[in-house]
């Protein structure tokens, strides 16, 4: 399946968080959304990525912008790469694959690293095909102001 474009809607998902409670997508409407997709917990490129959401998470929850990481991990591993680094959004645990795949980004045994931004309707409003973990989520709120998704 192809990654999913700019203008799609962004199938709906439920899955489990890094604390075994349920997520779907769909609980977010009227919010945007950033979904960001990441290979593997506790790995050099994931872990700069996750921490760069951490360290500016405040802005998005200030801006009421819900942030989820999904990776092809289980729930256990989750939890631990949450604690490690206390990260402070949610994990979603994909280890049957399913949500990677809808999306279009499911690689030969991991998601690949690709992030979509989704409107308050759930419409995908942008896409980054390959990105660089350094200064994601700076990138990331910059492009949501930018396309006045958020104030």
């Amino acid at each position: 399946m192809e990654i999913l474009k700019e203008g799609d809607t962004a199938p709906d998902f439920t899955s489990v968080d890094q604390n075994g409670k349920p997520v779907r997508l769909s609980d977010f409407r009227g919010k945007p959304v950033v979904v960001y997709f990441y290979p593997k917990d506790d790995t050099p490129g994931c872990t700069k990525e996750a921490c760069n959401f951490r360290d500016n998470f405040s802005e998005y929850q200030k801006a009421g912008v819900k942030v989820l990481g999904i990776s092809v991990d289980d729930t256990n591993s989750h939890k631990k790469f949450e604690e490690k680094y206390q990260l402070n959004f949610t994990l979603v645990a994909d280890h049957e694959k399913k949500i990677a795949e809808k999306y279009g980004v499911l690689g030969d045994r991991n998601a690949k690293r690709v992030t979509y931004l989704m409107d308050r309707d759930g419409k995908i409003m942008y896409v980054y095909p390959k990105v660089s973990p350094d200064e994601h989520a700076v990138e990331v709120m910059k492009k949501l102001k930018e396309l006045k998704m958020v104030q």
